[in-house]
C-alpha cells in the first residue's frame, strides 16, 4: 500500500474504506487490483456502483448528482426531499443514510450531513463522470432541485410556524422546536431561486413556463411569499433572500412572458428591501410590515388578510413606493460620509461612532465594521482597484486597510491636527488627505512616502480631490476659496473665488472638464477645470452643502446638505432632477456607485441610505453606528462599503446584503494601530500603554498579550506569510515576535520613533517613509 499510495493520504483513505468489506485472505489481491491514480480509483468506484440493482443504481445517481449540484452539505432530511428518495419502511434519516452508504467512498456522513469526501471527488463527478451523473445535463438537476424545493416549501411553510405569537418576538430569543417542522425545507428556503437561475442559465427557454402568469413561481409568490420571508428570518438569511430576489427580478424581466409575474416579483423585491431590518429582527414583522406598505402595493393587496387584526388604527400610507429603496441601520451616531465601490456592489459609510461600515449595496447587509481609530472618523475612500480602503480621523491619522479582510495595513501620521478628508488617485497609487490645519499632503499609497505638502490657504482645508489623470489636485477651504494644484510640482495653478461662505467639498468630473464645489452658503458651483471659469451657480439647498459628487459618467451631480435632503442635478444644465428625502438629520456625505446606478448618503441620524440613482428610490438603510456617520466610500467592485463615525469605530458592510461584516475596536486605552494577518486569522492591536494584543480575528478571543516596549506602540504589521509580527514604539525600537506563539524574537534599534512599519517581500520589517511620520 505504501508503494502504490505515492504519499497520497486520500488514496490510502479510499482504499482502506474499500478494504473494510474484504476478507483477510483477499486483501492482497484487492490491493493489487486498485490503480495508483486517484482518477482511476474514482472510475473503479463508479464501475462498482454499476453492479448494484437497477433501482439502487438510479438512487445513487440521484444522490450524487444532487450533492454535487447543491451549494452546501445537505442534512439527511434535505437530501431525502431534494433527491426524491423513497421511504424504505424505516426512519427517513436511516433510509437516506443507507443509500448514501451505497454510493461507496464518494460521500461521507458527519453529524447527519452529507459531504463529498474530497474536492477532487467532486470535480471528478462534475467533469469526468459528467455523462454518467448528468445524462440529461446539469441544468436538469437544477430544475429538479428547484421543483422539489418549491414543492416542499408550498407544503410546509405557514404563518407563525414556530408558534411565536407576538409580532415583535425577537429573533435572538427564538428556539428551534423539536422536531423542527422546517428541517427538510431549510436548504430549499435559502437556495430555490439560485437553482431556478442555474437551470435557466443553461437553456434559452426552460424557465418560460414556470415564470408565466399562474405558473409555479407566480403562484408561490402570490400564496406563500410572506411565509417565505418569515422562514428566511427564522433561518437568519434575510440578506441572502434579498440578493436572491434581485436575481429573480432580473430573470423575470428577461424570461417572463407576462407582465403580471414581473409586477408581483418587482413589488416583492421592494417589500423585502424596505422592511428587511424589521423582519430580520422579528420574523412575524413580515405581516406587521403590511401596515407600513403603500396602499397600491401588489404584495399588500395579495396578503391583505394577513394584516394584524389586533391593530385597529392603521397608519395612513402613500399609494406608491417612495424613492427610498432601503434604510441601512447600524451606526450609533451621525453618518458623515458615504461612497460606492466602483462595481457598485458595495457601499461604505462613515460615522461619528468612530466606525466605518461596508454594506452590500443590493441587499443592505453590513459586511464589516472597521474599528481602530482613537477618535471619530471623518472620511473614507476606496482605492480605484478596490484593494485598499483609507480612513481619516480626528485622531490625526489616516489608516490604510485591506478592503477585503479588514486588516489594517498601515497608519499614516504626519498632521498635527485632525485629518478631515482623504482621497485616492484613479490609478490607486496616490493618496491625498487634509488636516484641520492649512495643509494638504500627497502620499505614495504603497510605500507610504510623503511626496508633497501643499500650502497656500489662509484657513483650514476642509476637502480635497484628485483629477482622474492625476495631474491636478483641488482643495476646498474655510477661506471661501478652492485652489487647484499641480500634483507633480506642488505649484498652485489657480484660486477659484465666488463662494460667500466656507467651501466644504470639491470634486472633479471624470471626463476632466469640470470641477464642482459645495459651500456653507447653500450653493454648488461648477467650474471649468482648466480655465477656472465659473460655469454655473446652483442654488439648490437652503442650508450648508456638505458634500458634492459627480456620477462616473459625468452626467449627474449629487449634493448633500444640512437641510436633510440630497439633490441629483444635471451636471451640464444644472437642472434639479430629483430631491431625495428620508433622512431625519443633516446629510453629511454623498457618493455615486461606479456604474452610476446607485447613490449613497450618510447622515447625522446615524444611518446610511442607498438610493436608485436613476429613479430616486431608497433601496437600503444601514444602521449600526452609535454616533453620527461622517463619511462613506464604496469599494471599486461595489461589494464593500466603509462607513466612519465619530465614536472611534470603522464598520465594513456588504452592500448586497446590508450585513455589517465587522466592527474593529481597540484596547480600553487609546489604540494607536491595528493590523490583520494576511491569512485573515489574527488581528493585532497596539496601544499607547506599550502593549500589543493578538486576537482571533473571527471570535475576538485574545490569544496573547505582547509586553516589552517601554513607551507607546505606534504601529504593528504582520509579515506576508503571517508568521511574524513587528511592533514599532516611541521607545525607538522595533520588536519582532512569533505571531502564533507570541514569543519575542528580535529587537531592532532605530534613531528615532517610527510611526509606520511594514514587511518587505523577504519577510523583513522595515520603516516606511520615516520622516513622514515623525
Amino acid at each position: 500500500m505504501q508503494q502504490k499510495a505515492n504519499s497520497t493520504f486520500l488514496w490510502v483513505a479510499l482504499v482502506m474504506r474499500e478494504l473494510q468489506d474484504v476478507q483477510a485472505y483477499d486483501i492482497l489481491q484487492v490491493l493489487d487490483e486498485v490503480p495508483t491514480e486517484l482518477t482511476s480509483v474514482y472510475w473503479r468506484m463508479m464501475e462498482h456502483m454499476k453492479t448494484l440493482k437497477r433501482r439502487d443504481k438510479e438512487r445513487c445517481r440521484r444522490v450524487l448528482s444532487t450533492v454535487v449540484a447543491t451549494y452546501r452539505p445537505l442534512h439527511l432530511q434535505e437530501l431525502y426531499v431534494l433527491a426524491d428518495l423513497p421511504n424504505q419502511g424505516c426512519d427517513v434519516e436511516q433510509s437516506t443514510a443507507m443509500i448514501v452508504k451505497m454510493c461507496g467512498s464518494f460521500l461521507t456522513l458527519r453529524e447527519d450531513h452529507v459531504y463529498v469526501i474530497h474536492q477532487s471527488a467532486g470535480d471528478f463527478l462534475s467533469n469526468d463522470a459528467d455523462s454518467s451523473m448528468f445524462p440529461l445535463g446539469k441544468c436538469e438537476v437544477h430544475r429538479h432541485v428547484f421543483s422539489r424545493s418549491i414543492e416542499v416549501l408550498s407544503r410546509t411553510i405557514q404563518r407563525d410556524i414556530y408558534n411565536l405569537h407576538a409580532l415583535g418576538y425577537p429573533i435572538e430569543q427564538v428556539q428551534q422546536p423539536k422536531p423542527d417542522p422546517l428541517a427538510a425545507s431549510r436548504y430549499s428556503s435559502i437556495y430555490w431561486i439560485d437553482h431556478l437561475c442555474d437551470w435557466n442559465s443553461d437553456s434559452s427557454s426552460c424557465g418560460t413556463e414556470v415564470l408565466r402568469s399562474g405558473g409555479i413561481v407566480d403562484s408561490f409568490m402570490r400564496k406563500k411569499y410572506l411565509y417565505w420571508l418569515e422562514t428566511l428570518s427564522l433561518f437568519k438569511s434575510m440578506s441572502k433572500g434579498i440578493v436572491s430576489m434581485a436575481r429573480l427580478e432580473a430573470l423575470t424581466e428577461e424570461r417572463a412572458s407576462t407582465s403580471s409575474t414581473m409586477e408581483v416579483v418587482r413589488d416583492a423585491c421592494r417589500f423585502s428591501m424596505y422592511h428587511k431590518s424589521a423582519i430580520e429582527s422579528s420574523p412575524l414583522q413580515a405581516y406587521g410590515a403590511l401596515l407600513f406598505t403603500p396602499t397600491d402595493s401588489v404584495i399588500r393587496a395579495l396578503f391583505k388578510d394577513e394584516e394584524p387584526q389586533e391593530i385597529m388604527i392603521k397608519p395612513v400610507m402613500q399609494k406608491q413606493w417612495s424613492s427610498c429603496l432601503q434604510t441601512l441601520e447600524g451606526h450609533s451616531s451621525y453618518v458623515s460620509s458615504v461612497t460606492f465601490s466602483h462595481d457598485s456592489t458595495l457601499l461604505a459609510s462613515a460615522s461619528r461612532d468612530d466606525t466605518v461600515k461596508v454594506w452590500d449595496a443590493r441587499s443592505g447587509e453590513c459586511l464589516s465594521t472597521l474599528k481602530g481609530h482613537s477618535s471619530w472618523v471623518s472620511s473614507v475612500a476606496f482605492s480605484h482597484d478596490s484593494t485598499l480602503l483609507a480612513s481619516a480621523s480626528a485622531d490625526c491619522t489616516v489608516k490604510l486597510w485591506d478592503a477585503r479582510s479588514g486588516e489594517c495595513l498601515s497608519t499614516f501620521k504626519g498632521h498635527s491636527s485632525w485629518v478631515n478628508s482623504v482621497a485616492f488617485s484613479h490609478d490607486s497609487t496616490l493618496l491625498a488627505y487634509i488636516s484641520s490645519g492649512c495643509t494638504v499632503k500627497v502620499w505614495d499609497a504603497r510605500s507610504g512616502e510623503c511626496l508633497s505638502t501643499l500650502k497656500g490657504h489662509n484657513y483650514s482645508v476642509i476637502s480635497v480631490a484628485l483629477s482622474y489623470d492625476l495631474t491636478r489636485l483641488a482643495s476646498a477651504s474655510w477661506d471661501h476659496t478652492v485652489k487647484v494644484w499641480d500634483t507633480c510640482s506642488g505649484e498652485c495653478l489657480s484660486t477659484l473665488k465666488g463662494h460667500g461662505q466656507p467651501v466644504g467639498s470639491v470634486a472633479f468630473s471624470y471626463d476632466l472638464t469640470r470641477l464642482a464645489s459645495a459651500s456653507a452658503d447653500g450653493t454648488v458651483k461648477v467650474w471649468d477645470a482648466h480655465s477656472g471659469e465659473c460655469l454655473s451657480t446652483l442654488r439648490c439647498h437652503s442650508l450648508w452643502v456638505h458634500s458634492v459628487a459627480f456620477s462616473y459618467d459625468s452626467a449627474r451631480l449629487a449634493s448633500a446638505s444640512n437641510d436633510r435632503t440630497v439633490k441629483i442635478l444635471d451636471a451640464r444644465s444644472g437642472e434639479c432632477l430629483q430631491t431625495l428625502e428620508g433622512h431625519s438629520d443633516s446629510v453629511r456625505s454623498v457618493a455615486f456607485s461606479y456604474d452610476s446606478t446607485l447613490l449613497a448618503s450618510a447622515s447625522y441620524d446615524h444611518t446610511v441610505k442607498v438610493w436608485d440613482a436613476r429613479c430616486g428610490k431608497c433601496l437600503s438603510t444601514f444602521k449600526g453606528h452609535s454616533s453620527p456617520v461622517m463619511l462613506v466610500a464604496f469599494s471599486h467592485n461595489s461589494i464593500l462599503l466603509a462607513s466612519m463615525s465619530s465614536s472611534r469605530t470603522v464598520k465594513v458592510w456588504n452592500t448586497r446584503s446590508g450585513e455589517c461584516l465587522s466592527t474593529l475596536e481597540g484596547h480600553s486605552s487609546s489604540v494607536s494601530s491595528v493590523a490583520l494577518s494576511h491569512d485573515s486569522i489574527r488581528l493585532a492591536s497596539a496601544s499607547r500603554n506599550g502593549k500589543v494584543k493578538v486576537l482571533d480575528a473571527r471570535s475576538g478571543e485574545c490569544l496573547s498579550t505582547l509586553e516589552g516596549h517601554s513607551d507607546s506602540v505606534n504601529s504593528v504589521a504582520f509579515s506576508h506569510n503571517s508568521t511574524r509580527l513587528a511592533t514599532a514604539s516611541n521607545d525607538r525600537t522595533v520588536k519582532v515576535w512569533n505571531a502564533h506563539s507570541g514569543e519575542f524574537l528580535q529587537t531592532l534599534n532605530v534613531e528615532r520613533a517610527l510611526y509606520n512599519i511594514s514587511f518587505d517581500s523577504m519577510q523583513k520589517p522595515y520603516p516606511l517613509s520615516i520622516n513622514a511620520w515623525l
